[in-house]
């Protein structure tokens, strides 16, 4: 919600990676020392610098997860230039990575979902996937479909081999990584060095790739799978998180707050 305004990486336009030390949305230190108080409020000041427009023809409920989900997933793509005919992976099916299928889709690639198993399979199609792949079905999944993809978006938070989805690049592929695992992934050099492959990451975005993302998404169509919910059911919802059971993200909705 705010940086330094001056530093290289502010001048051009990426203020998320301010070498000051961006601004977070909650507890953080702003750069007049206050403390930011966060996001679940009905009316917050901002620096004007940080206000984007929701673009007409997006609904604020489904617009609001696009402010977080939606710039980490069209960050990366939009970086590497993800474009029609390319074989895109997306890893995972939640909260990120629905996203993903939908502004991959978007751009005309031809999405496939990885996932633990085919639970979500309606759903992957419903968003824009052509195939669904189950990793958990397939003992020798990575050798099956060593070398099938341009760029694979992992957006999984849990422990996984880096070295077994790099096999799934072709040469010259992407994999990158928006997803938070608790522990630190290891990779041998030979599965970037053979084939000349990237590994990279991506935090969010700036303002300006942010509005782009927003005026995408409405030009596309393009909205959050939501469930709505009042200020006294976060308790319950966030049990349903840690369960996995949301599809896709919880909004709260502010005018509960007055009750």
């Amino acid at each position: 919600v705010n940086s330094c305004g001056e530093c290289e990486q502010c001048r051009n336009g990426q203020e998320q990676n301010c070498l000051n030390g961006n601004v977070g949305t909650y507890n953080s230190e702003d750069v007049d020392g206050t403390i930011t108080q966060g996001g679940y409020a009905q009316k917050v000041v901002v620096n004007e610098n940080f206000v984007c427009t929701i673009p007409e023809g997006i609904d604020f409920d489904v617009a609001a997860p696009l402010l977080c989900a939606g710039i980490t997933t069209y960050s990366p793509l939009a970086r590497w230039q993800v474009k029609e005919g390319d074989k895109v992976a997306v890893v995972g099916l939640g909260g990120l990575g629905h996203m993903g299928v939908q502004i991959a889709a978007a751009k005309g690639a031809e999405v496939t979902v990885i996932s633990r198993s085919l639970r979500k399979e309606k759903e992957a199609y419903e968003l824009g996937a052509k195939h669904i792949l189950a990793t958990g079905e397939d003992e020798d999944f990575f050798a099956n479909h060593r070398g099938e993809f341009d760029v694979i978006l992992s957006t999984i938070s849990a422990q996984y081999s880096l070295n077994d989805y790099l096999q799934l690049l072709k040469p010259r592929g992407i994999m990158s990584v928006v997803g938070l695992p608790p522990e630190e992934l290891g990779v041998h050099m030979s599965s970037l060095v053979g084939g000349g492959k990237v590994l990279t990451g991506n935090n969010i975005g700036g303002i300006a790739e942010t509005q782009e993302m927003l005026d995408f998404c409405a030009e596309h169509g393009i909205g959050a799978v939501i469930e709505k919910i009042g200020v006294n059911d976060v308790d319950d919802a966030y049990e349903r998180v840690v369960e996995g059971d949301v599809k896709f993200r919880f909004v709260i909705d502010t005018a509960t707050f007055d009750d």
